[in-house]
This record gives structure tokens, sequence and C-alpha cells, in this order.
């Protein structure tokens, strides 16, 4: 018998001085269907606690985890802590964002097909990644990463998960995002043509450095380190140095894409003084 939890939808990430991208993020995913926020804390240094205080209409909780590169234990932890009130988890980053690229309004929408199909019991989804550049940005767009970074490479990456809590194998073993199951239960991936995430991984130069110096994941080399060179984890061309490459801001950019970007000013702005839009992150 299935058990009703208090959320149908939950999401968890591991933060390290990322609060100035907090309320886009939280506020974005809000709306799409998540209701509860689990945010593990891995020393940051910033105002992510005045942030999250503003945000507590959300539903948000942080929660101190001190050990560095220690991502997957934080992500297992945190599904143990929330086992008892979520139903689903997602775990993805705070540069990435759930879009649903179908009509469908909810991150809910993503999974029904599966729900109903009697033959498997779907414990985990996956969605691929679309990867977005510095999109000729020089500094953290005012208005959001949704906003400021429109053009991304061609080539969908590795995807992220939505996971079923009481799903997962008791070791809770994982890799970075995704989770290992019990038996009977299945993966199953959503179509780009249905859902994607839109990963804002190459920022303008001064925000991606902060992610160059610092790699939270187990199972990344730290790009400083002369290791896994052609790992899809590195930055082509950047090398093991923290130098800001010859035309930073205009690389990664094969597609120009506004789709995310003109859905978010749609639904989340509106006009101020003299008929400027303000994003309700603003």
């Amino acid at each position: 018998m299935e058990v009703t939890r208090k959320y149908f939808l939950c999401s968890c990430t591991m933060v390290f001085n990322v609060a100035k991208f907090l309320k886009e993020w939280v506020i974005f995913h809000s709306k799409l269907g998540v209701e509860r926020f689990f945010f593990y804390d891995n020393n940051s240094e910033d105002n992510v606690t005045a942030v999250l205080e503003d945000l507590k209409q959300y539903n948000v909780s942080r929660h101190f985890w001190p050990w560095v590169k220690s991502q997957e234990a934080g992500f297992s932890h945190c599904a143990l802590r929330a086992e008892a009130e979520c139903t689903w988890m997602v775990y993805a980053d705070v540069d990435e964002f759930i879009y649903p690229t179908a009509a469908q309004k909810k991150v809910f929408g993503l999974w029904r097909p599966w729900q109903s199909n009697k033959m498997i019991t779907v414990g985990q989804i996956f969605l691929g990644c679309r990867v977005f550049g510095p999109s000729g940005q020089q500094t953290h767009p005012v208005t959001g990463v949704t906003q400021g970074y429109t053009c991304r490479t061609r080539k969908l990456q590795r995807h992220k998960s939505i996971v079923l809590l009481g799903a997962l194998d008791p070791s809770l073993l994982n890799v970075v995002h995704h989770f290992q199951l019990r038996p009977g239960y299945a993966n199953a991936s959503v179509p780009s043509s249905k859902g994607v995430i839109n990963h804002y991984k190459y920022q303008a130069w001064d925000e991606f450095r902060g992610k160059f110096r610092r790699r939270v994941s187990a199972y990344v080399s730290d790009w400083k380190q002369k290791k896994n060179l052609d790992s899809n984890d590195r930055t082509p061309g950047l090398g093991t140095q923290e130098v800001e490459p010859v035309n930073w801001k205009h690389k990664f950019c094969e597609v120009n894409d506004t789709s995310l970007r003109d859905y978010v000013l749609r639904e989340f702005s509106q006009r101020g003084r003299r008929g400027v839009r303000q994003m309700a992150w603003q």
C-alpha cells in the first residue's frame, strides 16, 4: 500500500556562495510544483541565511554540511531525512532549471504517462540538459540567469534526476544526481520534446571562476589537477589554470535559445516604474 506523504514534490541541492541565485531558482521551481526545498550549505560565506529567510514562504530550509567533496553523501542524507514527508525529490543544482517544453505548466506532467503503465514501476526520471554559455555577458545579469543567458551548445548533455524516494536502494548509493534503485523499479527518460533542464553552466567569467575554484563532487576531478583531461565534466579549452580564455563571453554559443527566457518573462515579470519590466526576484 502506497503511503501518502505531506509533499508530492521536493527538491534537494548543495550550495556554496550562491545566495544571489537562490531567489530566482526557488520562485521559478515553486511555480512548477516544488513544495519543499532542502539546501545543504557547504560552508558558504555569503548571505545565504538572510536570503533563505526572505524565501521562507516557499518552505525552504538550510542544513549545514561542512564536508568538502561530499555531495553524494549529502544527497543520501537528504533522501533519508525527507523520505517521511516527500514522495518525489528533484536533485539539481541552482544553475539548472527544469523546463517543461510541452504544454503542461507543472513538473508533475513530465511523468504522468509512466504512472499509468502497470507493466513497469518507475523510480527515477532522467531529464537531458541543454548547456548554456556566457551569451555575451560579462557580469551576473541583474534580471537573472534565465533572462541573461540565451545561447547554448547544440548537443543534449548528461541527464539529471527526479527520484521516487521510496524506490531507492537501502544503500542510498548515488553518483552525483543518479541513485541506485530497489529491485522492481526502473529508470525512465523524458524526451526533450516534453521536458529538459536548462543548465546555465558557463556564465560570465567572474561567476564561472567560483565554480572552477571549488568542486563538490567526490566523483569529479578538480579542474586544477591534470587528471581525466578528456572528461565531459571539464570545460573545453579551459585547461587547468584559473585564467579567462580568449573570447570567453562568446564561447559555447551554437544555438540561440530564448524559449525559457520568454516563458519566464511572461510568468514572472510585471511592469514597474516607467514601464520597465521587473522580475519577481529583483
